[in-house]
């Protein structure tokens, strides 16, 4: 036993030090003098470098950098930072005696007298050559993570008595434990372990080991002086005597919590990048299954409604047609839902108050999930507005609510709130495909079973259900975040299972007004007697699209693909319109028919289909500037008016502007303030020539929302509006602007003539394309005329 009055003297302060530098062998740890001489060597360094001390004392420190980083003058930088900054830090390659290289990790402190005068340097180096070629395997962002974390690493560095008490405390320990020396030596280092730690015994299991083994190696939370935790990678190793006997410890803790949790980061991320890279494979999937499932949907559409004319008079006959309808119509819903979740559909957004729309779908819900749900809807007061496809949010809405009742078992507690919410950069960082900022929050909530946690991964994928077989498509949820993610949101669901689910929408929110959501009743159709080339791939649809056409009057030529097309462009015979399928195999694309057309043709006009637009003509859920599209499956009514739609349009596009205008006609109009509204550049910018050559102070628009923000500004006489516009409909914007300017004159601009009992239901007068600069003179002057005498001036 060794006796402890001559250990007591042994373990003087210098000696103290002098054994635990001398212990260490994981870290050289040696003194320079003020211009980098070497003054003292522990073992530590001996093992790393092959030096024996009698070899290197006084040798100049920079024989241990490559020949390149001494003619740099790396060595002489190092000092100087130390110097001047109080630290220097640094990894890189170091030569060892025989001149091998080893990377190392080095850290130099400057070491000053009491008085404040550089007395030389104490350097700290670590070999790290098998940590950095184990790094070298690893994925280059985890090796990112890693490099990041430990070139700032700091050191405590300590010595323990026997007892494993504190006997010494270095500026690194300080830093990292909080302790001031004198507030820490002679305690127990068990203080710095967590209560968990000291009841199961791992600070005495530590010293034991180092004792028994002479080194102890340990990674765990640790408590600093104000109680937070760390985790530390902590060495203990064994200081023995000359004899052998066991005096105490040196101990060696490193912060790692920031590497710990870049790693846990890392594996987060790779988690939810797996999960959104399997959502875009299937959501990828499901778009081309949507494509053809709409093609068979219009087959069946466009038979069911042409023999619907067959059997007309046939009451039976007419049901049965109905009824097989209404089943293409539940089809075609389901495809939207696909479409929805793979984010292929184009979208209508509009400016609206979503609090308005939950409140105003109250009844709807109610009657849908029976009186066995008792709904709670609460809406905050100061609602930011949002952009969103109204009709698709809605939808969204109706899904939760079913979804919640279902899980519910058709009788609980359903909660809709609204609200407004925002999303800081650190949620924004731990959450995929999430940017920072202000958003408006629905939130649905149910008093259900909830979901198990190891579905809460899948609930988004088409067809997955956690319903019983045959309750639900599954996609439902599929629907929502598709849509949600197209709008640019994001979606978050929590659940337990026993105490509910909250599915929470996050939309942007929108700065501009709340558009005016309005429905007003349509005429009959009309078709025409031009020649429409019909391009398409699927040889039924294609029948169905030309037998349409034919029994509106049409006349038509047909094509199977873009090639085939580009051939009858070229035969010169003469087209008005092609009516093309955006998806369609072969080398040319629709896009590019559609070009190479316009060239050989410049007065050709063009309508695309789809069921599915993937990104030809779609981009960021709208549709290209200039392009037309009528998604599958259509009705014989619908294609009747986008046939007439956009044949006006190309005609209008070929009127001329006006030279000479009569004096009567300036005299009619001149000074009246006129905003046109249109989104086809061409026609815009005549008709703009055609008002002003009349007289009048034209303001130009190219959307609804544009045209509301410059009423907002100006006065105006007259709203000029094509009914066909983009986000908001012409027929929605003159509805806002009677609501809000009640004397304003409204002209709908239309290719169809039966938007007549539209523009009576508006007050409006209708010009319909083409249309002259006479006729557009003399529309507009009525409507002025028309006007009450009190509302003839604003």
């Amino acid at each position: 036993m060794p006796n402890p009055d001559r250990a007591d003297v042994a373990l003087s302060t210098d000696g103290r030090y002098r054994l635990l530098i001398e212990a260490i062998t994981d870290y050289a740890i040696y003194m320079l003098d003020r211009d980098g001489h070497v003054t003292s060597w522990n073992p530590g360094a001996k093992r790393f470098k092959g030096y024996e001390a009698d070899e290197i004392i006084g040798h100049h420190f920079s024989t241990f950098y490559t020949d390149a980083e001494r003619e740099e003058g790396v060595p002489a930088r190092a000092l100087e930072e130390a110097a001047r900054t109080g630290r220097f830090e640094r990894e890189g390659w170091r030569v060892r005696k025989d001149g091998t290289q080893f990377w190392a990790h080095v850290i130099i402190d400057p070491i000053r007298s009491p008085l404040g005068d550089l007395v030389g340097f104490a350097k700290i180096t670590r070999d790290l050559s098998e940590r950095r070629a184990a790094e070298a395997k690893l994925r280059e962002s985890e090796q990112q993570f890693r490099l990041l974390v430990q070139g700032v690493t700091d050191y405590a560095i300590y010595m323990l008595n026997a007892r494993g008490e504190v006997a010494s405390w270095n500026a690194g320990a300080q830093r990292i434990k909080g302790y001031a020396p004198d507030e820490i030596i002679g305690r127990h280092f068990s203080d710095f372990y967590t209560q968990a730690d000291r009841d199961i015994g791992v600070p005495k299991a530590g010293l034991e080991t180092a004792a028994r083994e002479g080194r102890w190696e340990h990674e765990g939370l640790r408590v600093r002086k104000d109680g937070t935790t760390f985790w530390a990678h902590v060495v203990i190793d064994a200081i023995r005597d000359d004899a052998g006997q066991l005096i105490g410890f040196a101990k060696v803790t490193r912060d790692i919590s920031e590497r710990r949790q870049a790693e846990e980061a890392l594996r987060d991320a790779q988690a939810t990048l797996m999960r959104s890279q399997k959502l875009e494979a299937i959501g990828q999937l499901t778009g081309g299954v949507a494509h053809d499932f709409n093609n068979l949907l219009q087959v069946i559409s466009g038979n069911l409604q042409l023999l619907s004319k067959d059997i007309a008079g046939n009451r039976r006959a007419e049901m049965r047609v109905q009824s097989a309808l209404a089943g293409v119509a539940r089809g075609a819903k389901l495809a939207s839902q696909l479409l929805a979740f793979a984010r292929r559909q184009p979208l209508e957004p509009k400016v609206i108050n979503i609090g308005r729309l939950v409140q105003g779908m109250d009844d709807m819900l109610r009657r849908t999930l029976g009186e066995e749900v008792e709904i709670e809807t609460v809406v905050a007061g100061g609602l930011w507005n949002t952009l969103v496809d109204p009709d698709q949010i809605e939808n969204a809405i109706l899904n939760l609510a079913i979804n919640a009742r279902d899980a519910m078992d058709g009788h609980g507690h359903l909660t809709i709130e609204v609200g407004n919410a925002s999303l800081d950069d650190e949620y924004a960082r731990t959450h995929d495909d999430v940017a920072a900022g202000q958003y408006v929050l629905l939130a649905v909530t149910d008093t259900g079973e909830g979901i198990p946690r190891d579905a809460l991964d899948r609930v988004f994928e088409p067809f997955f259900t956690t319903k019983p077989e045959g309750k639900g498509t599954g996609l439902g949820l599929a629907m929502v975040y598709g849509l949600v993610k197209q709008s640019g949101g994001h979606i978050k669901i929590y659940s337990e299972v026993g105490s509910g689910t909250t599915v929470k929408l996050y939309l942007p929110r929108a700065m501009e007004s709340e558009d005016v959501l309005v429905v007003v009743p349509h005429g009959q159709v009309r078709g025409g007697d031009e020649t429409v080339l019909v391009v398409e791939d699927d040889d039924e649809v294609r029948e169905v699209a030309v037998s349409m056409l034919g029994e509106l009057g049409y006349r038509v030529l047909k094509a199977r693909d873009a090639a085939s097309a580009l051939a009858i462009v070229e035969s010169g015979l003469p087209i008005d319109l092609i009516f093309t399928d955006v998806m369609m195999p072969g080398c040319v694309r629709s896009p590019e028919l559609a070009r190479k057309a316009k060239e050989r043709l410049p007065n050709v006009a063009v309508l695309f289909t789809s069921g599915y637009t993937r990104n030809a003509i779609v981009h960021g859920g709208r549709l290209d500037p200039g392009v037309e599209l009528l998604s599958k499956p259509y009705s014989r009514e619908a294609l009747a008016r986008k046939i007439r739609h956009v044949l006006a349009n190309q005609a209008q596009r070929q009127v001329a502007p006006p030279v000479v205008t009569k004096p009567s006609s300036q005299n009619a109009l001149k000074g009246a303030a006129v905003l046109l509204v249109e989104d086809d550049n061409l026609i815009r910018s005549t008709t703009a020539e055609m008002l002003a050559d009349g007289g009048c102070q034209v303001r130009q628009a190219r959307s609804g929302e544009e045209a509301l923000k410059l009423l907002e500004l100006e006065r105006v006489d007259v709203l000029l509006t094509d009914v066909g516009l983009p986000g908001i409909s012409g027929l929605e914007l003159a509805r806002t602007a009677r609501e809000r300017w009640p004397d304003i004159s409204v002209v709908l601009a239309s290719g169809d003539s039966a938007v007549s009992s539209d523009a009576a239901f508006l007050r409006a007068s209708l010009v319909v394309k083409p249309y002259t600069p006479e006729s557009l003179r003399q529309t507009i002057a009525k409507s002025l005329f028309m006007r009450e005498p009190s509302k003839q001036q604003r």
